[in-house]
């Protein structure tokens, strides 16, 4: 059966709350959201280089680029500030290139805490994003907020208490990734894009993954690109011409639960505030292209 377009534009006539976390983190910059957004519109706009790998990073991945913007735009204007050039992004990542750090939690290695027996029942999973997702599944459901021979873990996302050595919450980059969605997309992201395949246990080589400008492009549209298939798959609705919604799922993560849900309850996906923003500037989004 043919999946249900979703139409173009926000079924949310006012723009759902912001998040007070982002609301705080704007004022604590001495900023506005407005401010924010024509920053990183500006950014985009002004660097045509920029707007052509964009694109190369979407036909790879066959999407609509006009999705890739809606991430960065919905990144830059509710979760962080844009830097002024692209060059910064690169400086950046330079500057974690050399540094030793390792995925961990109070001691405990993520390879030693995956040798767990909790975790065999994902040994048959091949793919990264079905390895992954099982393992966040385990976490979930055996460690997040128990206490487990003896050591007590915290409730919290599997991300950030294992993939977050800086601190928790913390996502870098142009695409604003964290570790834990680069480990998930490596397959994917090595079938067409020939980057190689990440590996937990260096934590270094996946914060360059996330924070090289190019090579995040690339697990920016993979994202994407899973949650369109997710949608399709599961829940019968075609999301690839609403650039809000895919910008909701990247924004909330989770699209195969939450096309599961949508499934369940039928109807078509809503925007959040974060989407709904994309949808509302569509236009001049569409004009960066």
């Amino acid at each position: 059966m043919a999946a249900t377009m979703v139409p173009e534009g926000n079924r949310n006539v006012v723009q759902p709350k912001i998040p007070g976390a982002s609301v705080r983190r704007t004022r604590a910059g001495r900023t506005t959201f407005d401010d924010k957004y024509e920053k990183i519109r500006d950014l985009l706009a002004s660097d045509k280089a920029l707007i052509g790998k964009i694109k190369s990073a979407s036909a790879a991945y066959g999407i609509d680029p006009i999705h890739m913007i809606g991430a960065i735009v919905g990144e830059h204007t509710y979760n962080v500030d844009a830097y002024d050039r692209l060059q910064t992004y690169y400086v950046k990542a330079a500057a974690y290139a050399g540094n030793a750090f390792r995925f961990a939690y109070e001691g405990e290695s993520i390879k030693d805490f995956l040798e767990r027996s909790q975790f065999s029942v994902c040994a048959t999973r091949s793919d990264s994003y079905s390895l992954w997702t099982c393992r966040e599944n385990v976490w979930e459901d055996s460690f997040r907020g128990r206490k487990v021979d003896g050591k007590a873990y915290p409730d919290n996302r599997f991300s950030a208490v294992f993939f977050q050595p800086f601190y928790a919450g913390q996502t870098f980059g142009l695409g604003q990734l964290n570790p834990l969605t680069a480990l998930m997309f490596s397959d994917a992201v090595a079938r067409n894009s020939s980057y190689p395949k990440l590996d937990e246990n260096k934590a270094a080589e996946v914060y360059d993954a996330i924070m090289d400008p190019d090579k995040s492009l690339a697990y920016m549209a993979a994202n994407i690109r899973r949650s369109i298939d997710d949608y399709k798959s599961i829940a019968g609705v075609d999301i690839s011409r609403n650039p809000g919604i895919t910008a909701t799922l990247y924004n909330t993560g989770g699209s195969a639960q939450r096309a599961a849900a949508l499934k369940a309850r039928g109807g078509l996906p809503e925007e959040n505030y974060y989407g709904w923003l994309v949808n509302d500037k569509i236009d001049e989004l569409k004009s960066l292209l």
